[in-house]
């Protein structure tokens, strides 16, 4: 199979046709080897238009979902970039094409032994993948200019929202109601934060970040 001719097509079929105009972006996922992070038995459809499991309730996002968030969090070069339950390492290798430093979290130690085993491979050195709880974020490394969630959420907990630098810019799926989740992207502005809705999308939730129910009478 013709894997550049795929990630050709994945580009001009998939994502500029859904408004994606970032030269940035669009080179990084030009680049990287989808089919290197998915499963050998799913290698063939590597680059379908289409969230893919890779793991068990885990997904590598949709590339058109992906391309837009990438796109509205504006990355520059010197970001440094935290990748919310990064999986097998595919969002993580494509930050890490366009920016500074990369830290992602990863609360499965076989998919995070995988995504490092895989990021090694393609000689990226500029990423680290961290294992533990994805609720939690990476406190130590903090403050980011980007934090980038790889699936939805019923809320995005306060501790993580404060590792965000000033100015920097949280992109991330909250879960509703309904089967599609929105998109948004946060902005921090000292203690503030305001918030864009993007899109709406139909995005896998991410583990460890179930509302507690309260004590009913």
């Amino acid at each position: 199979m013709d894997y550049a001719l795929s990630r050709f097509n994945m580009i001009e079929g998939q994502i500029k046709t859904n408004r994606v105009t970032d030269p940035y972006v669009l080179e990084a996922m030009g680049e990287v080897p989808r089919e290197a992070f998915v499963p050998n038995a799913k290698k063939g459809v590597a680059y379908i238009d289409d969230a893919i499991e890779v793991a068990k309730g885990r997904f590598i996002l949709e590339p058109m979902v992906m391309a837009r968030m990438l796109e509205v969090a504006e990355l520059q070069n010197d970001d440094i970039v935290l990748d919310i339950g990064c999986n097998t390492g595919y969002s993580t290798a494509v930050l890490a094409k366009v920016v500074s430093t990369v830290v992602a979290l990863e609360s499965d130690e076989k998919l995070a032994h995988q995504a490092t085993e895989t990021l090694n491979s393609l000689g990226i050195d500029n990423a680290v993948v961290v294992t533990g709880r994805l609720s939690d974020g990476v406190a130590k490394q903090a403050p980011y200019n980007v934090i980038f969630f790889n699936g939805s959420v019923s809320e995005i907990p306060d501790s993580i929202k404060q590792q965000l630098a000033d100015g920097g810019r949280l992109i991330c799926m909250v879960a509703g109601d309904s089967i599609l989740s929105t998109v948004s992207v946060y902005t921090r502005r000292d203690e503030f934060f305001s918030k864009r809705d993007v899109l709406e999308a139909g995005v896998a939730r991410l583990p460890g970040f179930e509302v507690e129910k309260g004590f009913s009478f």
